[in-house]
């Protein structure tokens, strides 16, 4: 089975500076796409919003052809340059993300951000969100203002929280909105346990279905838990049954669809 791993992280600490890296993290300094294995390509969302971290990153996929698109970093801030506007979109940029969890739950405080849903639209490019539980209803009505924006949810809107009844309630919600897909990523499933990983997986997939659904494995944030082989083992262990075209959807047809690679 083809792997397209939807989530990953690329960076070198001492060539671009990462605001947010300490070596007390337990992170590598440099993390590349050649230490992945098991996969065939990944996607690389920004790990920072730097004009010059997002400069190094689609140099770097030029060149990488384990990875060759990314999903570049928005900044809300009013007046500030961000990586995903001050860098041209060349093909390696299949997507913006939208990382404000710490912003209101209607996400209306969020500077810009339907006009870079609109933008995003017109050049055939996705708008990812980085969200908390309580703005997953935003999500979905964001994406019926846009309804020609493919919006992804980063970690299925929970990442390694615990699933209540209120996130399943507001992830309805966001997949009552066709042009929402979503990622399981970020979900820590090899620590959460069968029974619990297997009921998190068979929601999201009741909810979304095979083609609104792909894999991600937040590398290398992931491997502070676990290897990467692990992360891929939990989450085929958590998979409800699926066809064969489910499968493919799920492990690359979706990311594949949602982010092409033009060149």
């Amino acid at each position: 089975m083809r792997i397209v791993d939807a989530h990953v992280h690329v960076w070198d600490a001492d060539a671009v500076p990462i605001p947010w890296f300490r070596d007390a993290l337990g992170l590598p300094r440099h993390a590349a796409a050649t230490d992945l294995a098991g996969v065939s390509s990944a996607i690389a969302v920004q790990a920072a919003d730097s004009v010059a971290e997002a400069e190094w990153l689609t140099a770097t996929a030029a060149r990488d052809p384990y990875l060759r698109r990314v999903v570049l970093q928005y900044s809300p801030e009013p007046g500030r340059a961000a990586g995903a506007t001050a860098v041209a979109f060349c093909p390696a940029v299949v997507g913006v993300r939208a990382a404000v969890p710490q912003f209101a739950a209607d996400l209306s405080d969020v500077h810009g951000l339907d006009a870079l849903a609109e933008h995003l639209g017109a050049t055939a490019r996705t708008l990812e969100l980085l969200i908390r539980a309580e703005q997953l209803p935003a999500a979905a009505a964001l994406s019926r203002r846009h309804p020609g924006t493919a919006i992804v949810l980063c970690h299925l809107g929970l990442g390694a929280r615990t699933a209540d009844a209120a996130w399943l309630s507001a992830l309805a919600e966001a997949a009552s909105a066709p042009g929402v897909s979503a990622k399981v990523s970020g979900l820590d499933l090899a620590a959460r346990g069968a029974d619990e990983s297997q009921e998190l997986l068979r929601s999201a997939f009741t909810l979304f279905g095979a083609d609104r659904l792909m894999f991600g494995s937040d590398w290398p944030m992931s491997t502070r838990t676990t290897t990467y082989a692990e992360v891929l083992a939990a989450t085929r262990r958590a998979l409800p049954p699926l066809s064969p075209s489910e499968a493919r959807a799920f492990w690359s047809g979706t990311a594949d669809r949602l982010s092409p690679f033009t060149a």
